[in-house]
């Protein structure tokens, strides 16, 4: 292990002024949104909404992402990578300001429209700007470092989202599961989710030339290039599908489901960030091993069997550890599918292939949690979570068919791509 380790800090150490800042954002920020994640759902729940119209936001803020994912890749490409993550930043924390502030249906539309945006301005600038500010060798840890960092920030923001409507009740006198309370913790959550951007004002990055913004070079390179698009994007569409049955609903599951109160589900969020920042966080290291595409098979593969133990399990205490495992083997090749999405990109497409991809993880979470939310009502989560199941088997499949074991050709393909 130890020439693992020291190859693995060293690989941090080469880290550039830019990344090291993103990732302080990415710290405040993912402690933020981890707390968010958590408490809306509970929030809309608490004003009298039902699981219904909880699916319809969700899938109004991710149509949203999925409509205007291209626009705001070219958007990016204009604005600049400092000043689209600033706005982008800001645009979540006024949105979230807003839901506790305005909490009408009307209101809570508009909002996860304006949170749509800004996450799809995020999403495809993220990437882009994590090329542009790492080298080859550690650009896999630099990817996976800050999913990683997300997540494990999202450890404490899951964990103070447990006790922080308790918290704000006992201030305001009300009860700890009422709107006020849940309101008030998404305001001080929002608040914190403002702050996080002050990192972003001390990026040094060139300003690009009008050629580096020309909307023409991405279209060009989707037309000479369908077929490799094709395959990088539809595995994970299929993925993205399956996901938004399932995944937007898994802290209503666990307190309808098994009865769990907001303090567990905290907690359990809690952890199961902490397992996924481990499993991101030790990706790079087994990706330089046995391939990025075999990393992302195996370990996809082999978080079937624990989503089908989460979904079934009559226990608690099995669903908890399918849970943990099931999110660790996931999500761990998220952004190391993410780098070999990126190297196989000229700089001038970077931008519009990012909002290709994220306009395919979109798809599902702005069809899947409406159809998902009419069959809880009526059936339980039966119905959703197989379908799930059925979704990441046939991603995994595709991954496995395009990929692996003729991932050189792939690289034959896009050879004069990365050159460019």
């Amino acid at each position: 292990m130890s020439p693992t380790l020291r190859t693995y800090m060293a690989r941090l150490r080469a880290f550039r002024p830019n990344a090291r800042l993103y990732l302080m954002y990415v710290v405040l920020s993912g402690a933020a949104l981890g707390v968010f994640r958590l408490l809306s759902n509970f929030y809309i729940l608490s004003l009298g909404f039902d699981e219904a119209l909880l699916g319809r936001l969700i899938t109004v803020n991710n149509l949203t992402a999925l409509l205007f994912a291209l626009p705001v890749g070219y958007v990016a490409d204009w604005l600049g990578r400092k000043r689209a993550l600033i706005i982008a930043g800001l645009g979540i924390a006024f949105s979230v300001l807003g839901m506790a502030l305005w909490p009408y249906a009307a209101v809570l539309y508009a909002l996860n429209m304006l949170s749509g945006i800004a996450q799809s301005l995020a999403g495809v600038t993220m990437a882009p700007f994590l090329m542009e500010n790492s080298g080859e060798e550690e650009r896999t840890y630099l990817f996976s470092f800050a999913s990683g960092l997300q997540m494990a920030s999202a450890f404490v923001g899951n964990w103070i989202g447990g006790y922080l409507p308790a918290w704000v009740a006992t201030t305001l006198g009300v009860g700890a599961m009422s709107s006020r309370a849940y309101g008030g913790a998404l305001f001080l959550i929002g608040i914190v989710a403002a702050l996080s951007t002050l990192p972003l004002l001390f990026l040094h990055l060139p300003v690009l030339k009008h050629n580096d913004r020309s909307i023409f070079a991405p279209l060009s390179y989707a037309k000479e290039n369908p077929s490799l698009l094709g395959k990088l994007i539809l595995p994970m569409w299929i993925t993205s599908i399956g996901a938004g049955l399932i995944m937007p609903f898994m802290n209503v599951f666990f307190r309808q489901v098994h009865h769990q109160p907001d303090a567990v589900i905290g907690t359990l969020f809690a952890w199961g960030s902490l397992a996924m920042g481990v499993g991101l966080l030790v990706a790079p290291a087994l990706a330089e091993r046995i391939g990025k595409i075999q990393l992302v098979v195996l370990t996809q593969v082999l978080s079937i069997p624990f989503l089908i133990l989460l979904g079934f399990a009559p226990w608690f205490w099995v669903g908890a550890g399918a849970y943990y495992l099931r999110l660790a083997l996931m999500n761990m090749s998220g952004p190391i599918y993410q780098t070999f999405v990126m190297e196989h990109v000229n700089p001038s497409a970077r931008a519009t292939v990012a909002s290709l991809v994220s306009m395919s993880w979109s798809f599902g979470w702005a069809f899947s949690p409406v159809i998902s939310g009419w069959l809880q009502v009526r059936y339980g989560f039966g119905p959703p979570f197989l379908g799930t199941i059925g979704l990441y088997t046939i991603s995994v499949f595709l991954y496995w068919k395009f990929f692996w074991p003729r991932g050189s050709r792939l690289q034959q393909a896009a050879a004069p791509v990365i050159g460019d």
